[in-house]
């Protein structure tokens, strides 16, 4: 993530493009959870959508009020682990706040947006079988004590991954990726497989839904990468390509996987492909040339087609993907960093291909730490809030499906909700002739 001088001053161009991108980004969390909420069993749709939306708003209000000073108010110590308070509740930040040539205000909602779509992105590692209030509780928590310190240490100018180790992670391979699938891993672990997991189907059950969340995600991921810009200006253009150019990859890249082992190229196989290649080149879309980007997309294509039965075969319900497609893709596309960094892209560090042969251990490192620390810290959270409050749904809440038992609602009811649920016998009681066509 690019933070030029300020000196010049606001650019208009810059800041428009920004703000597109703000948008873009934050279009995400909708997208994933008609992504999320296609691939999940029709009894559970509605509260997969809720968790990421509900996401939206308490991601927003923990950034706001500290978020956003802890990752990126001046460094505590000097460290480089974490920011200061200075500008808690936004405090000192006008409308005459430059960060960059862009509005700081600008640049804070842009980066709340990442943050909002990757709590969002844990809840499909524990689809099914996660009590509401427990997944509201949790995401305020991590959002602020594994999000906010991870973000410092990645995209803060004085972020000791930054500007200690010197790794590179353009728009957030560890922050939002790795962050995302360890964290997703520790709590799949923590609250156990859903019931009849291996021994039940437990297919997508509207795969059009599946499609169109992942053209939104698709859709919103050129403002994620080339937004990381912070301008309008020909790194844009060119991580924007890159982007492109990676999610067609991972697309064909997991579909020749499944052909060649399955005898189908499926349409989940599709939307999946091109989610992995996106995932890879976030970290690697501002570092590495076209040839590169193709390469690092067809890796995590490759790689994560065979990557998501891994949970078969260790036991632990990640019931979406979020370890076999962001966890996995996340690391190749940072490690990757290490083997196809250009100077023409960088400005600077290569890597192995152009004759760079430290870049890859730093970047290896980050990864490890960043995962280490997101899948201990997360483990803490989560059994905290499993202590005070409980995590895992009621066993008949999960049999009958989280929608009525939590909701209340139905996805594929029509006009009157279903029998049984407190909004039916209201109805009712107020139409007695609704009670007697019924009866």
């Amino acid at each position: 993530m690019l933070l030029a001088d300020s000196t010049a001053g606001l650019d208009t161009g810059d800041t428009a493009w920004l703000l597109a991108s703000t948008a873009l980004v934050l279009l995400m969390t909708p997208g994933l959870a008609l992504f999320y909420g296609g691939m999940v069993r029709t009894k559970s749709v509605l509260n997969m959508i809720m968790m990421s939306f509900v996401s939206i708003a308490v991601v927003t209000v923990v950034w706001l009020v500290a978020g956003y000073s802890l990752a990126f108010g001046p460094d505590a110590g000097g460290w480089g682990v974490i920011g200061t308070l200075d500008h808690l509740g936004m405090a000192g930040i006008t409308p005459a706040s430059l960060t960059g040539h862009v509005p700081t205000l600008l640049f804070a909602t842009f980066q709340l947006t990442f943050a909002i779509v990757t709590a969002a992105l844990i809840s499909g590692a524990i689809a099914d079988r996660a009590r509401f209030g427990s997944w509201v509780a949790f995401t305020a928590a991590w959002t602020l004590l594994v999000y906010v310190p991870v973000a410092h240490w990645v995209f803060s100018p004085d972020g000791w991954v930054l500007s200690k180790l010197g790794a590179l992670d353009y728009a957030g391979g560890t922050v939002v990726e790795v962050n995302s699938g360890a964290s997703g891993l520790a709590l799949a672990l923590l609250l156990g497989p859903r019931l009849g997991f291996r021994k039940e189907a437990m297919r997508p059950h509207n795969l059009p839904l599946v499609v169109l969340g992942a053209g939104l995600l698709w859709f919103g991921w050129f403002g994620f990468n080339a937004g990381s810009a912070l301008g309008a200006n020909g790194t844009a253009a060119a991580v924007l390509l890159n982007t492109q150019a990676a999610g067609c990859t991972g697309l064909l890249g997991w579909l020749l996987v499944e052909k060649r082992r399955d005898g189908h190229a499926t349409t989940l196989g599709a939307a999946s492909g091109a989610v992995a290649g996106l995932v890879a080149i976030t970290p690697s879309c501002g570092s590495v040339d076209l040839l590169g980007a193709l390469a690092v997309g067809l890796a995590a294509g490759v790689v994560c087609s065979y990557a998501v039965s891994w949970k078969f075969r260790f036991g632990y319900d990640d019931s979406l993907d979020v370890v076999g497609v962001h966890l996995v893709a996340g690391v190749i596309g940072t490690v990757l960093i290490g083997v196809f960094a250009s100077a023409v892209m960088t400005g600077g560090p290569v890597g192995l291909l152009h004759g760079g042969f430290t870049l890859i251990g730093k970047q290896l490192l980050a990864v490890a730490v960043v995962g280490g620390y997101a899948f201990g810290a997360t483990y803490g959270i989560g059994k905290a809030i499993d202590r005070l409050m409980g995590f895992r749904a009621p066993a008949e809440h999960e049999l009958t499906g989280l929608d009525l038992a939590v909701h209340a609602e139905s996805a594929y009811d029509h006009g009157v909700l279903g029998h049984g649920t407190t909004a039916h016998a209201t109805v009712l009681a107020q139409h007695p002739s609704d009670k007697a066509a019924t009866a």
